[in-house]
């Protein structure tokens, strides 16, 4: 079976933009598409995760819309954000598919459900926490400092955003970097300054909006978190999942942002499990 280091880059014209996106995986009538992170492009997928799913799955993981490879510029908000997912999902000819977002992308899987709630049959959303949820004026800041410790140690802000700074979480850190190099070949493009700076703009928007009536979501939901998430506080998870007519809830012990990625082994099997149900 192909791999998420061997999967092939493929485009498609949404609209007239370009998006890019790659698939793989076992054939199922629904399949899982994935809504990334903050800054990230399809390389920052943990292949531990993709593959993991995709074993039972067919997996779909894109850019949005002025996110890495696909052409255009980023949306202002993040439900427009979702808009693009949904007119890219429609232009793949699928009906019906489960969404598994992470941080940005679970606010965007949120913004899916809400806006064609007939193409969503479940939702995993990781990381991540309702609009209007609070908080939001700390990111900034929060994100900020990770970035300069990280200049000032020539490493990756993400060891200090989605990882706690114990000894489980460093070696968590290394393991997740070291893993997302996997693919050596037709690697995505970088995010520009512009698209990161826009995506920022539109987490602001959606922090200070209004919040979302979510007892519409009658979808199962598996919402998911590490026990110390330092930038979309664990508590938020919580009170999404309260909200939630049909949601499980899964806070993973000392971890954080990332806290899917270093607990992977024990995730997989979660969400196949709350797929197959």
């Amino acid at each position: 079976m192909t791999t998420w280091k061997d999967a092939p880059n493929r485009t498609i014209d949404v609209n007239g933009t370009t998006f890019t996106y790659r698939e793989l995986g076992q054939p199922s009538e629904v399949p899982v598409v994935f809504l990334h992170h903050l800054t990230a492009v399809l390389d920052d997928w943990d292949p531990r995760v993709i593959d993991g799913i995709a074993v039972h799955h067919r997996v779909i993981a894109f850019d949005n819309r002025g996110v890495g490879a696909t052409a255009g510029s980023v949306p202002s908000t993040v439900e427009q954000m979702g808009t693009d997912a949904i007119a890219f999902i429609r232009a793949l000819g699928l009906q019906k598919v489960d969404l598994l977002g992470f941080s940005l992308g679970g606010g965007v899987a949120q913004m899916v459900v809400l806006q064609a709630p007939e193409l969503v049959r479940r939702l995993i959303v990781a990381g991540s926490g309702p609009r209007g949820g609070g908080g939001i004026d700390k990111m900034g800041s929060i994100v900020g400092g990770a970035y300069l410790k990280a200049l000032l140690t020539l490493s990756d802000p993400r060891n200090f955003l989605f990882f706690p700074r114990n000894p489980e979480g460093k070696k968590a850190a290394a393991d997740y970097l070291r893993r997302l190099k996997e693919r050596a070949a037709d690697r995505d493009k970088r995010i520009s300054i512009q698209a990161a700076i826009a995506q920022i703009k539109a987490i602001r928007h959606a922090g200070r909006s209004q919040p979302d009536d979510l007892s519409v979501v009658t979808q199962p939901v598996l919402v998911a978190n590490g026990d110390n998430d330092l930038m979309v506080a664990s508590s938020h998870s919580a009170d999404m999942a309260r909200r939630l007519p049909n949601a499980q809830l899964k806070i993973y012990p000392n971890s954080g942002h990332g806290g899917i990625f270093q607990h992977h082994q024990n995730f997989v099997p979660d969400a196949l499990r709350f797929l197959a149900e």
